[in-house]
């Protein structure tokens, strides 16, 4: 899943990206609000956090226009005011949660999880395709009862996958929202990775669970 940061403090960005990166999140960042608006309208994120207080455009702004835009991600806003006027006023423009500074990254990181559960259409922690079970909150994942180990990446490509059951996503989405930086033209970054996730997840003599779509890409399902 890929995140936004618009923060303008440098030590608590920095915090809040390690400590996101280390649960498995690609994150994006941006110290400005003007770059911050400019990257939550142009590129899909599966979760935005984003401070009041910003030079260039500030977070009340922001996320009048990203809801203006339609987009529907869950939006955290930071805030060094503990005012019911502040809180008021983010949440009436389309925030889903308000944390107020200072305040303890683990908090915060546990908010990120229960708004990005909020927002998909499987509300339980554990997603179940065929016997492969996927703990959405501790980043597990056994199959057969059995625990399968897989790196942050091939887990949040397996997530991804799991969280669209049914559907086919293109490599093109699964380059966005599972690397760091976009694989140069002609990689096939997404298919190495899905490969060795097939091979953990799928080892010899068990069904495959990813299939593809040639010409279009994967879809995740027990029967296909």
């Amino acid at each position: 899943m890929r995140l936004l940061i618009v923060e303008d403090s440098e030590e608590l960005r920095d915090a809040l990206k390690s400590g996101l990166e280390s649960l498995g999140y690609i994150v994006d960042v941006a110290s400005r609000g003007d770059d911050g608006l400019e990257r939550a309208l142009l590129h899909d994120h599966d979760l935005l956090i984003l401070d009041v207080m910003l030079p260039g455009v500030d977070g009340f702004e922001i996320v009048k226009r990203v809801r203006e835009a339609g987009k529907k991600l869950p939006v955290l806003m930071l805030t060094a005011k503990d005012t019911v006027d502040d809180r008021v006023r983010g949440l009436d423009l389309g925030a889903d949660d308000y944390l107020v500074k200072p305040f303890a990254v683990e908090e915060l990181l546990a908010r990120v999880r229960s708004l990005i559960r909020r927002g998909k259409s499987e509300p339980k922690p554990t997603v179940n395709i065929g016997d492969v079970a996927i703990d959405t909150v501790n980043h597990s994942v056994a199959r057969g009862g059995r625990r399968v180990d897989l790196t942050p990446r091939e887990y949040t490509l397996l997530e991804y996958l799991a969280l669209r059951a049914g559907t086919v996503v293109t490599r093109q989405e699964l380059e966005q929202h599972v690397f760091d930086e976009k694989p140069s033209e002609g990689s096939n970054a997404v298919d190495v990775l899905v490969g060795r996730l097939r091979r953990k997840l799928c080892p010899r003599g068990s069904p495959d669970l990813i299939h593809t779509r040639r010409g279009y890409g994967y879809l995740m399902a027990a029967d296909a």
